[in-house]
């Protein structure tokens, strides 16, 4: 249906009946709109821009009948298309010689030059070339009258019609339930409990006050508010070729909610590849080549995006269906400043401040006291209702996990080691926390550290990665208060990336940053930061519970998702070209894509397509990892499958299916001598048990009996709700447990899990059991299928987290610890959440030197789990 895009409705969303008092601020704000008579509902209009009946049935999403497959054949011509170019991705050639063997075209070209005559989804690319036209300059070493190089080298960027590309988004019907129309506030609770709360962009404070901007002019009335998103970020696709890196430049809206952008539907598109200005070294660090650097950014952003000026005032009719160094360049303000304000009690940087100073006060002075630099023109400049110190968001990926956590904290925890045991002695115990690192117990999605965190290429996979196992490494090696310092960080890090932020999230992310702006003194204290802390990225976490309640949760801005588009925009594109002039190329092949992508939802909307089809997915029941009957298989898992991943479909609290002897040839092979006899418990638990009887208090002569065959799997695939984690569009994920006692050609997998037991002694009525092995069998006489899992319980070391880093402790229970009696069960798959990661408590003790993984669990009784919330 088409409708006006510019304005937000002044509708009040998801309002609660009772609001305490110390939140009508708030609400006082949002009654404000009703009582200057500017409460609009959003209103339907016809494509000429007049209103109607908000009952009229919508235009149909496409033209397209049922049945015409057009620029292809048939089904089977698309599929086969979107297989090869999309999936696939085989070269020309390779093409060639299928289609010889069993064509539906007649070779590469034919192939291709259907996908170009596909007639939805295309925007064109456009160039545009700029060069220095100042003044030139000459080293004063130089006796040369010649220019430098790079200013009469011309820099050439390549875009498409941003404007366009926000136009095929909101044209998508993927995005039709999961698309804000208007700013709205959201409460949850009742009464006294009621909690303000933060989730998409729609939802921050910045909408409502832009609104409020907008609302001002009544010919806006009616229309949609469309915040659109920029991010940029150089890559890099080889270090072995001529030109290796490039600078993309990404799209996307607010409107659609973070899960949306997270799970990468087109979203999010590349809309530009920004120029790279290069000169030889003579003169990298000349003054006049940074400043030209950083205005031919601000120039590009202002010439690609010249197509959404008009609409920033006047509404549209459209059919609905960063890194600090960069803020740095995109701020205008001199280095080791803060983007958003000017020192830790000042207010929040605003343009219009900047334009007063940049007019009465001197180049040197904007410098040195008030960090501007003068000489630089914002691109926001040339745009009405843009402040670009108010349109900074925070980066979790940058500003958190790569410069606050690995470039600080882990640095300074080895400066540390030196500065107390000299660098010998360091070098031996950061060997020890290496060790400590690559023997934490394997885990879904978890990468391993074989040689523990000594290497220089980082990525933010790795850091995350490391994030998570860094903690128990470094326990035992470093004061208390370092330890403190690194929890609080995680802590904070975990709060700031949750997909809903609740006011009582927003006090214990303040109560978290205190903690460590008091626990990295120590730092100062031993000398590691003799000279303080001040550090724009650190200084940027004081702006979040600000940036939070203007802009929404952070995790649906952060620059992992544009960061992550590369892989499908930039590198896959590269390494698929021929590698000679291979912009071109990659420009065509995103074009391609785009074109397929849309060709798909149409012929979706037309009902000819369901979902798209995973055709390597095997069958659940035989999922990776199975173990056949056959001795042949040895019990060994070869799956080389992704361990977790994004999921599609609708939204669930968890689901587990196993992924694929008599019962006495199994309990001999686990060493369960009571193996027959804990199934025939189960039995009783699933089948007869009722409030007054549990199989623990009856005899076993009471329970079913099983003598009859089973099959016995290796993993299970766990799919849970975790939209703060990369998931699909309704924040699915899914993940494999593993038992296998042969994990990729080594040692045995048993992982870790949470089981829902509604116990009082768990936490958040959940239990951790260690996964000895997943079966099923069928008992009955309708021969009713009973996946399950023989687990051994471990139990909590304290009702208490751990002091030190707030974990909680666990270790094995056993019945008898001297006879080493493990306390064993049977549960339903339909207990299990997801898997649970344990890691060691290493103490003082030094690892091993040939202490592995695979033996964690094993040689070290508690481990120590944070259970996300």
């Amino acid at each position: 249906m088409p409708c006006t895009t510019l304005l937000s409705t002044s509708q009040i969303s998801r309002e609660p009946e009772n609001i305490p008092k110390n939140q009508t601020s708030r609400l006082e704000k949002a009654l404000r709109w009703e009582n200057l008579a500017l409460r609009q509902e959003r209103q339907i209009c016809d494509e000429h821009g007049q209103f109607i009946h908000p009952d009229a049935l919508p235009p149909p999403f496409t033209s397209r009948e049922h049945g015409d497959w057009t620029p292809f054949h048939d089904r089977t011509e698309f599929e086969t298309t979107e297989f090869l170019y999309t999936k696939n991705q085989m070269s020309g050639s390779n093409i060639d010689k299928l289609m010889y063997l069993h064509p539906p075209f007649a070779d590469h070209k034919d192939l291709y030059s259907t996908i170009d005559a596909i007639p939805l989804g295309e925007v064109a690319w456009e160039s545009f070339t700029m060069k220095f036209n100042g003044e030139g300059s000459v080293p004063s070493n130089s006796d040369l009258e010649a220019c430098a190089p790079w200013m009469d080298t011309p820099c050439t960027a390549w875009f498409r019609d941003p404007h366009a590309v926000v136009c095929n988004m909101l044209t998508n019907p993927d995005f039709k339930d999961e698309m804000e129309y208007m700013p709205y506030c959201e409460w949850k609770g009742e009464g006294g409990n009621t909690k303000w709360q933060w989730c998409n962009v729609m939802s921050g404070d910045w909408a409502w006050n832009q609104a409020d901007e907008i609302a001002k002019d009544p010919a806006t009335h009616g229309s949609t508010f469309i915040p659109v998103l920029l991010g940029s970020n150089k890559t890099t696709v080889s270090v072995a070729t001529g030109q290796n890196d490039y600078y993309p430049l990404y799209t996307s809206i607010s409107n659609v909610q973070n899960n949306v952008r997270h799970a990468d539907h087109n979203a999010v598109a590349v809309v530009g590849f920004l120029a790279i200005p290069k000169t030889v070294k003579q003169y990298s660090e000349d003054a006049q080549f940074r400043k030209f650097k950083k205005q031919l950014f601000h120039l590009s952003l202002s010439r690609i995006l010249r197509s959404f000026k008009t609409f920033m005032t006047v509404p549209e009719v459209v059919h609905f269906g960063d890194d600090y160094l960069e803020q740095v360049v995109l701020s205008c303000i001199v280095s080791n400043w803060c983007t958003k304000s000017r020192c830790e009690d000042a207010q929040l940087r605003a343009q219009i401040v900047t334009y007063i100073l940049c007019d009465n006060v001197d180049f040197s002075t904007l410098w040195y006291q008030w960090d501007v630099d003068a000489g630089i023109v914002p691109f926001t400049n040339d745009y009405p209702c843009a402040d670009i110190h108010e349109l900074l968001s925070p980066d979790i990926l940058h500003q958190l996990i790569k410069d606050t956590f690995k470039d600080h904290l882990v640095v300074w925890v080895e400066k540390y080691l030196e500065c107390i045991h000299g660098k010998t002695h360091a070098e031996v115990v950061m060997d020890d926390i290496d060790r400590r690192i690559a023997a934490a117990p394997s885990f879904a999605g978890l990468c391993q550290f074989p040689q523990g965190h000594g290497f220089t290429q980082w990525t933010g996979n790795d850091s995350k990665a490391l994030m998570k196992v860094y903690l128990p490494a470094i326990e035992g090696h470093v004061p208390n208060d370092v330890v403190r310092c690194f929890c609080t960080f995680l802590e904070f890090c975990y709060l700031v990336q949750q997909d809903i932020i609740m006011e009582n999230t927003l006090e214990e992310i303040k109560e978290a940053l205190d903690c460590i702006h008091c626990y990295r003194k120590i730092f100062q204290e031993t000398g590691v930061r003799f000279d303080g802390f001040s550090l724009p990225r650190q200084h940027s976490l004081m702006h979040y519970i600000t940036l939070i309640c203007m802009f929404g949760a952070p995790n649906g801005m952060c620059s992992s998702i544009t960061e992550s588009k590369h892989i499908k925009a930039i590198k896959e594109p590269w390494r698929r070209s021929s590698k000679f002039n291979a912009l071109g190329q990659m420009l065509l092949t995103n074009q391609c894509l785009d074109k397929l992508a849309a060709a798909r939802t149409d012929f979706m909307a037309c009902g000819m397509l369901g979902p798209h089809p995973d055709i390597n997915q095997q069958d659940p029941l035989h999922d990776n990892g199975d173990v056949e009957d056959s001795d042949e298989s040895g019990g060994e898992d070869k799956s080389d499958k992704e361990d977790d991943g994004a999921v599609e479909g609708a939204r669930v609290q968890c689901d587990v299916k196993l992924a694929p002897r008599t019962i006495h040839a199994l309990a001999e092979e686990l060493d369960v001598p009571n193996l027959p006899r804990l199934v025939c418990l189960f039995l009783y638990d699933q089948l007869l048990t009722d409030n007054e009887h549990m199989s623990d208090t009856i005899p076993l002569t009471a329970c079913p009996r099983f003598e009859g065959r089973i099959k016995v799997f290796g993993s299970a695939v766990s799919t849970f709700f975790a939209p703060s984690d990369p998931s699909g569009i309704r924040g699915m994920r899914c993940e494999h447990i593993r038992s296998v006692p042969s994990w990729r050609g080594g040692p045995g997998c048993y992982n870790t899990i949470f089981v829902n037991t509604g116990s009082e002694d768990g936490i958040d009525s959940m239990e951790v059991v260690h996964v000895l092995c997943f079966f099923s069998f069928c008992y009955g006489c309708d021969l009713e299928t009973f996946p399950c899992a023989l687990v051994h319980w471990l139990k909590l070391v304290s009702d208490e987290h751990d002091p030190g880093n707030g974990m909680w402790m666990v270790k094995p229970f056993f019945l008898n610890l001297e006879l080493n009696t493990r306390e064993l069960s049977i549960i339903h798959v339909d207990m299990i959440v997801c898997a649970a990661h344990l890691l060691p408590i290493f103490g003082k003790e030094f690892v091993p030197q040939k202490a592995t993984f695979h033996e964690t669990l094993d040689t070290y009784y508690h481990y120590s789990f944070e259970i996300a919330s």
